[in-house]
């Protein structure tokens, strides 16, 4: 059997795990959240709520996955001692899988969106009309193109594949979205755009959607429940110190959600102001894959030659969000063939890879019926319960006594802390019934 992988630094671990969190949900999902929920008020819940519920869950995946060093799978039956600890690895493996064959066709999306900003350059209309018409062929070449890339990546294992390339795609997607948001507040009507982003609306604190939609977007938007953080804390030194770790990954991702939402609101007011319609006939802001693939698109339009190089680096930024997002997606099921069956890594990336591009294929020929549905059961119903089930293993289940001798590795005083004091029964109450209270809401 192959000898685990590791991240050789802490930067490495740092952005690969920010990088799983950073997806195509911070970037189109945070920013219309934040000013459809009373714009800087979202923000400040937001943040409050991702420390609150978020940051301990991550915890919980990090300290299990280092103590166990092993897959989703093998790591919940260690801590539980039971198959019902192996179970619900396997229904987190069935999951992230799930969520990367939908994933891989929207990513496709953006790929063939962003080709299509270069072949405007040269005037081939043609293709520029078929890379942006919807069509089953077109979905599944660039889903296959997308998962390609990914499982390229995969192959090169922790360290030479998933840490070498986040220490180069996150700072290049940082640095985009800091040079797009200089460019777009330059724009005639940004400052509105600014103003909907920055100015609170302190009255709707309390506002129960708004409440819900925080606790949402923040469980969420950390890749939390799927078992990608708890892979990738298996593969972290024993001598680094978890909780700053954990609190790290936390602050990067909330960082980058808050600079997608000083690009793409701003954005959007400019959109407003060069004629592109931004509000749903119900009067919130469009958003999803609408503001991505029609109010975008209509403003870059707007703007003339220099358009085509705005929307070149945009799409570049959405296929990057996603591709550091895929990478961890795909790790998960990966760990698990490699150590538990084992078989020789790049087969099992790449008979992976191929199997998620079939199930890809699948819903792409019968999208009516299964995109949404796919969507639904993944995202909505299995992601928060996997959630929940490992609040309750690390909190329940698992002995008090062998959590903070994990804890000590690499923090010796670990004990006095003010984070054991409050950490594990925070998790063992108040994150399992918060996030109850949250699936409850989002399916009643």
């Amino acid at each position: 059997m192959s000898v685990r992988g590791e991240f050789s630094s802490r930067l490495g671990f740092v952005l690969a795990a920010a990088g799983s969190a950073v997806g195509l949900g911070n970037i189109w999902g945070f920013p219309t959240q934040v000013a459809s929920n009373g714009g800087a008020a979202f923000v400040f819940v937001y943040i409050i709520l991702a420390f609150l519920l978020a940051y301990p869950v991550l915890m919980a995946e990090l300290l299990i996955g280092r103590a166990t060093r092993s897959n989703m799978v093998d790591a919940l039956g260690k801590i539980s001692g039971s198959q019902i600890g192996r179970a619900t690895g396997v229904w987190g493996f069935i999951t992230v899988s799930l969520i990367l064959a939908f994933y891989s066709l929207v990513a496709g999306w953006m790929i063939a969106y962003f080709l299509q900003t270069i072949t405007n350059m040269f005037g081939l209309n043609e293709v520029s009309s078929w890379l942006t018409n919807s069509s089953a062929t077109r979905d599944i070449l660039f889903c296959g193109i997308f998962i390609f890339l990914t499982a390229g990546i995969v192959t090169g294992g922790v360290s030479g594949g998933i840490e070498r390339w986040s220490v180069r795609l996150m700072p290049t997607l940082i640095a985009i979205i800091v040079l797009l948001i200089i460019y777009v507040s330059t724009q005639d009507g940004a400052i509105e755009g600014w103003k909907a982003y920055v100015l609170p609306d302190f009255s709707r604190v309390m506002n129960p959607d708004l409440l819900i939609n925080a606790m949402g977007q923040a469980f969420f938007s950390m890749s939390l429940g799927v078992g990608t953080m708890l892979v990738y804390g298996s593969y972290i030194a024993k001598h680094e110190r978890l909780h700053t770790l954990g609190a790290s990954v936390a602050l990067v991702d909330i960082g980058v959600a808050i600079l997608a939402g000083m690009l793409i609101i701003p954005a959007m007011y400019v959109a407003l102001n060069n004629g592109v319609e931004i509000f749903s006939s119900s009067g919130e802001l469009i958003e999803g894959d609408s503001l991505i693939f029609t109010v975008l698109p209509a403003l870059f339009d707007t703007m003339g030659s220099v358009g085509i190089v705005v929307a070149c680096a945009f799409f570049a930024l959405m296929v990057i969000a996603a591709l550091t997002s895929s990478i961890s997606m795909l790790e998960v099921p990966v760990a698990y063939v490699v150590e538990s069956k084992g078989v020789e890594r790049k087969r099992a990336v790449w008979g992976l890879a191929f199997t998620v591009f079939i199930v890809s294929t699948i819903i792409a020929l019968n999208f009516q019926a299964l995109f949404g549905l796919v969507i639904t059961l993944t995202t909505k119903y299995s992601q928060p319960l996997l959630g929940l089930v490992l609040c309750i293993f690390a909190g329940w289940v698992w002995k008090r006594d062998q959590v903070l001798a994990e804890l000590q590795d690499g923090f010796e005083d670990a004990e006095h802390s003010v984070f054991w004091k409050i950490w594990p029964w925070y998790v063992k109450f108040v994150c399992p019934v918060v996030i109850f209270i949250m699936f409850y809401r989002s399916i009643a």
